[in-house]
């Protein structure tokens, strides 16, 4: 049976996480530029973050089922908090790709935070509450971009003082609160096996199961795909379409407007509707129209631009949720937090290659990034559709 309580604090918890992430995404593509990196540089760097994302999430989402829920997101919000101090000095490139390293690594604990979800709902529950995380990261994106781009036109060009020290206190108060406020959810810890930091074997391991497999799959090139447009959009909106770092924070804000409705608002209900597996296809084609329609929306017109953020906000309500409570039922119990950590860092995995390939795509080409996303989750929805069709015919035949 779920607790409430539990569920709005760590609500609050992750996101609060979230608007200090969502102060620096928008930001960070342009401050970059500032610091004289190219647009495969930014890619890589933006790579780093997600890299240590995907060494990491395994580590917190199995450390999670050892010891517990509850450490396991204070160790990672203090990291966290200590990376935006640092991001704070940040003053060349090398100061960048430290601060973003250690950011990567405090964030990687959603893992934890959707093994403790899975902790306190019942299956039938699971997409509804799993959507409140993808909710809170709507809502940091809600406050955070449009703060983060007023901060960085106080800190001036070349520096981005103020974004990192906002940021850092959001994490500090974060962290007073987890600790007051989250209790442990788990009773039994995962002590019988002997705790080893794997993160590749471990990938490959849960890739030989069928289902997880798949799901694993869609996961990558829906990440993959949505990065590549995240990484980019804000260079492209500033040297195509002439935005200021402000009118940008406001951009990525109405994507949090719509993702937080959908994913806060809709999922419990499109779920009992449709199912998840049919919501993953949904959102696929959501993703379809809305990224590969981007770099046509003409210069004049921008607030088109909008209609395409809004196809692509509500694919993400769609499949994020989905997926992680898919997932979640495949998994055993006592593997909640491991099956969820591999999963995320899968999709950190993504978050490498997408960043280093839009980049690279950028450079050849403006339009390149949004048709090649645009394709990848044409993939996505041709699997979703063999995954759906199977599932179906294997009831059908049950029957």
């Amino acid at each position: 049976m779920k607790s409430r309580s539990p569920i709005v604090v760590l609500f609050l918890t992750i996101f609060i996480d979230l608007l200090g992430f969502g102060l620096v995404i928008p930001i960070f593509p342009i401050f970059s530029k500032e610091l004289h990196a190219t647009s495969l540089q930014i890619g890589f760097i933006a790579g780093l973050y997600s890299l240590m994302n995907f060494l990491f999430s395994p580590l917190w989402g199995t450390l999670s089922d050892r010891i517990g829920r509850r450490p396991v997101m204070l160790v990672s919000i203090f990291i966290t908090m200590c990376a935006y101090v640092f991001f704070a000095f940040t003053h060349d490139l090398l100061f960048l790709v430290i601060s973003r390293i250690f950011a990567g690594i405090g964030s990687a604990n959603i893992s934890a935070a959707q093994a403790y979800i899975a902790d306190i709902t019942e299956p039938k529950d699971r997409s509804k509450y799993m959507g409140l995380i993808g909710a809170a990261f709507g809502l940091g994106f809600i406050f955070g971009p449009p703060i983060g781009g007023y901060l960085k036109a106080m800190s001036g060009i070349g520096s981005v003082d103020m974004v990192g020290y906002v940021a850092a206190a959001l994490c500090a108060i974060n962290l007073v609160m987890a600790y007051f406020l989250l209790p442990e959810s788990i009773k039994v810890k995962q002590t019988q096996k002997k705790f080893e930091f794997k993160p590749i074997s471990n990938l490959v391991y849960e890739l030989k199961k069928p289902i997880i497999s798949e799901l694993f799959t869609l996961n990558f090139i829906f990440i993959c795909a949505f990065s590549m447009m995240q990484i980019t959009a804000s260079i492209l909106w500033v040297e195509r379409y002439l935005l200021s770092e402000k009118e940008v924070g406001f951009v990525f804000m109405f994507i949090g407007v719509v993702g937080a409705i959908v994913q806060g608002g809709l999922v419990g209900k499109l779920t009992k509707k449709f199912g998840e597996k049919k919501l993953l296809l949904m959102g696929s084609l959501f993703m379809v129209v809305g990224l590969a329609s981007i770099p046509y929306v003409p210069v004049e017109h921008f607030w088109l631009q909008l209609i395409s953020m809004t196809f692509i906000a509500f694919g993400n309500g769609c499949i994020s949720p989905a997926l992680s409570s898919l997932i979640s039922q495949e998994a055993e119990p006592h593997e909640q937090g491991q099956v969820l950590g591999m999963n995320m860092s899968f999709g950190s995995l993504a978050r490498v290659v997408g960043p280093a390939v839009g980049g690279i795509l950028y450079d050849f080409h403006y339009t390149l990034p949004y048709i090649a996303g645009g394709l990848l989750m044409l993939v996505s929805y041709y699997l979703g559709h063999v995954l759906v069709h199977q599932k179906l015919r294997t009831e059908v035949t049950a029957a």
